[in-house]
């Protein structure tokens, strides 16, 4: 086995469709890998940020994962936060792919081995605006999902009517009477007042979980709501590390913990807070509505992770259905990969990745094409919302 270090020659980044940021890291003894800095709605903040990434890393040894990290986190003044957090997780992503590829490897066996051999996954039904969630539920069943997710409103105001939660209530007891599970993501659209009604009236229908009950600036709130309710709180795709985790950690607001590999440091991070929170009795459940690559780095901890219980995935999503249709173009999750069987749905689960690094082969051919056509086109944004009223509502 070559044990000579390798050196970052270079560093490149890719916009996609639907909505994902691929990063390539080349090194010396000519190991390609590739992470995600996905940071949906801020794209080229992203790219800005790599500049100064390019800047310091190209010449590093690639090697020393951790020492670039502590260098990428705490190297400049100003540190943590969506952007610099998202670029920094593409880069670890991608040191970890080509660790893995050097010593011939999945990254998990670089974290301590595998805990289990396949791993539980759940994928979306409806969209923005949550309609129509029979069907798809039916739908994601045929395809081997034993467990959904979907959005619980449309927008709410601060204290609206009882009778909007009616709704969601309908379409729970729906999703639920086929058979599956289903967590029930709030997304941070409604505030204290319409949160704590809505979490006690689909409380009776056991949801695996609800998401994001309250925006994640309300740790002390949350830990309330969670004392309020039996159903299990999940959150955690705005929390960008450890530290970030801290105060839901230590207020036993939460059950679930889902950080984004993309979004909290990459592997690196995404393995050191799956222990953090098992020293609390919490889950982890890695939030993905993301690309292959940050699906697969993913898969990586949760396959070493004693605390892991399920795992998010984009496969079919309205996002990228969406996006695909209005370019004219696929972008699914299986879109720039050359060995997409590797995340094939069998009775609610994936199998663990078995190839080196972290367990993707993508495509670069097809990475190239798309990002010269996407490149032409505005990145994705968020919608912007506003009520009757014509003050702005959270999306």
């Amino acid at each position: 086995m070559d044990m000579t270090p390798s050196t970052i020659t270079d560093i490149e980044i890719f916009r996609v469709p639907p909505r994902w940021l691929f990063v390539q890291v080349k090194t010396s003894d000519n190991i390609f890998g590739w992470g995600e800095s996905t940071l949906e709605g801020h794209t080229e903040a992203i790219e800005g940020a790599f500049s100064d990434l390019r800047e310091r890393f190209i010449g590093a040894i690639a090697d020393n994962i951790q020492d670039i990290w502590q260098t990428a986190y705490m190297g400049r003044f100003y540190r943590g936060g969506p952007v610099l957090m998202s670029a920094l997780s593409g880069l670890d992503i991608a040191l970890w792919d080509i660790k893995g590829k050097k010593l011939g490897v999945p990254v998990w066996q670089l974290l301590g081995g595998k805990v289990r051999d396949r791993i539980k996954v759940y994928g979306w039904i409806g969209g923005d605006h949550p309609s129509a969630v029979v069907s798809a539920a039916e739908a994601r069943k045929a395809q081997g999902f034993t467990a959904v997710k979907m959005n619980g409103t449309d927008a709410i105001s601060w204290v609206d009517s009882p009778a909007l939660l009616e709704a969601t209530v309908e379409r729970v007891k729906q999703v639920r009477s086929t058979g599956l599970d289903v967590g029930v993501d709030f997304h941070g659209r409604l505030h204290k007042g319409m949160a704590k009604q809505l979490a006690k009236l689909l409380e009776p229908l056991r949801p695996m979980f609800i998401e994001e009950p309250l925006l994640p600036t309300q740790p002390e709130e949350i830990a309330d709501l969670s004392n309020a309710v039996s159903i299990p709180i999940a959150l955690g795709e705005r929390l960008y590390s450890r530290w970030d985790f801290r105060p839901y950690l230590e207020r036993r607001a939460i059950d679930i913990a889902q950080p984004d590999v993309s979004h909290c440091g990459g592997i690196s991070e995404l393995h050191r807070i799956a222990s953090y929170a098992e020293t609390y009795d919490v889950a982890l459940a890695p939030h993905c509505p993301l690309g292959p690559i940050a699906l697969a780095a993913c898969m990586q901890v949760a396959i070493s992770a004693p605390n892991f219980v399920i795992q998010e995935m984009s496969w079919k999503m309205h996002y990228n259905v969406a996006a695909g249709e209005a370019l004219g173009i696929e972008a699914d999750l299986h879109s720039y990969m050359a060995n997409p069987e590797v995340f094939t749905v069998k009775d609610g689960y994936v199998a663990a990745l078995q190839g080196p690094g972290i367990g993707v082969e993508i495509d670069e051919g097809r990475v190239r094409k798309a990002s010269e056509l996407y490149m032409k086109h505005t990145p994705w944004k968020n919608p912007l919302w506003r009520g009757e009223d014509g003050s702005l509502k959270e999306w």
